[in-house]
């Protein structure tokens, strides 16, 4: 200390000016991240409806599902969710699953009709079922599609 410094005063009160100027700059640091953020979640989306309608089910995909039958049944349950998909990608945005109607495999399109043909040919005759439901409804409009893969015995 110089001695002429009082030791309880304080830095100056920064001016309203200030203030509004740092809070527009924290403004623009967050429309910048929302920005980035919804970038990625373009990205993402445009990298999974290319995935969806140009690819099909993987090896890896199959590993999955099965990983999931197998721990939904040691778990004791008799159905597992196997696969989810925007609603948006069914030729009548999801309508007929949501109102389950007995004509909704013929909404599908790309890995999910595909998935359901595999279900068709391979797990229904084993004894399995296949069902199909809105599992959300983010602003009340149908979501996504969740395939549930069945097993429950069957009703005498």
């Amino acid at each position: 200390m110089t001695g002429k410094e009082d030791p309880g005063s304080q830095p100056p009160i920064a001016s309203a000016e200030d203030l509004r100027k740092r809070a527009l700059e924290l403004q623009l640091v967050e429309m910048e991240r929302d920005d980035k953020r919804k970038e990625r979640e373009a990205k993402k989306h445009s990298e999974f409806i290319e995935d969806f309608f140009e690819k099909h089910i993987s090896e890896a995909e199959r590993a999955v599902i099965k990983r999931l039958v197998m721990k939904a049944a040691a778990d004791g349950k008799f159905e597992a969710m196997i696969y989810s998909f925007p609603s948006s990608l069914c030729s009548d945005s999801g309508r007929a699953i949501n109102n389950n109607l007995p004509g909704w495999p013929n909404s599908l399109q790309g890995k999910a009709k595909e998935l359901f043909d595999l279900f068709e040919k391979a797990a229904k005759p084993q004894g399995y079922g296949l069902k199909a439901a809105i599992i959300n409804f983010p602003g009340g409009i149908p979501g996504d599609v969740g395939f549930f893969l069945t097993w429950e015995p069957p009703v005498e």
